[in-house]
Formats: C-alpha cells, sequence, structure tokens
C-alpha cells in the first residue's frame, strides 16, 4: 500500500497477494476440512517392539516425527495426522513414541477414529 496525497493507495502486488489470500480462505471454507499434521505409515504399528526398537528403525519405519518432546522425562516423537471436517466426519490418526536413555522404545500409544483401524491393534 502506498499513500499518495493523503489516500492510501493499494499496490498491484499488494492486490495480488489480498486476492490469493481470499481464495484460499474461501477455498478453506467451502471444503470445510482442515488438516493438521502428516499421514505416516499405520500398517508399521504393528512393527514397534517395545524394549527392542530403536529411534533409528522408528526414523527409518515412519520417517520424519510431525512433532517431538519430553514425556516423564522420556524423549517422544509423535505421527500425527487429524482431518477435521464440518460437512462429514472428523478422522485422527495419532503414534506417540516413547524412547529411553539408550534410544530404545520404552512405549508407544496409537490411536485412531478410523474404522478400519478399529480392533487391528
Amino acid at each position: 500500500m502506498k499513500k499518495t496525497g493523503g489516500q492510501t493507495r493499494i499496490t498491484a502486488a499488494s492486490f495480488i497477494f489480498l486476492v490469493l489470500a481470499f481464495a484460499m480462505v474461501m477455498s478453506m471454507v467451502m471444503s470445510g476440512c482442515v488438516t493438521i499434521g502428516r499421514e505416516f505409515p499405520v500398517d508399521a504399528v504393528t512393527r514397534i517392539q517395545m524394549g527392542k526398537t530403536t529411534r533409528t528403525e522408528i526414523d527409518r519405519l515412519f520417517g520424519t516425527p510431525w512433532r517431538t518432546g519430553i514425556d516423564d522425562g522420556m524423549r517422544t516423537w509423535t505421527y500425527a495426522h487429524y482431518r477435521y471436517s464440518i460437512f462429514g466426519d472428523s478422522r485422527t490418526r495419532d503414534l506417540v513414541v516413547r524412547f529411553d536413555e539408550k534410544g530404545i522404545v520404552a512405549s508407544y500409544t496409537f490411536n485412531s477414529t478410523y474404522p478400519e483401524d478399529a480392533g487391528s491393534y
């Protein structure tokens, strides 16, 4: 935006940015869907063995975690894919892996609202 003679004028670049931002917001509203995180290979969850699987193996199976942190003093890696919808059912999956001080899986939690995951784990 430029100020000329007491008036504020929108530059071409600012106008294009505003139009693109508006289009993006409208497409999200029209689709009624918001996705957080990223998909991960759910079938690989059964390969995790507490006390055996290493941090390197988890990285090989699932890739870079979406979020990392500390839980009860243990390093945690979180893999998550949350798909929220205004017009339909929301779907969520998350895997939290806790590592001991040697980088071995101490425990993990997998949760899902996908019907195809029910009873699989």
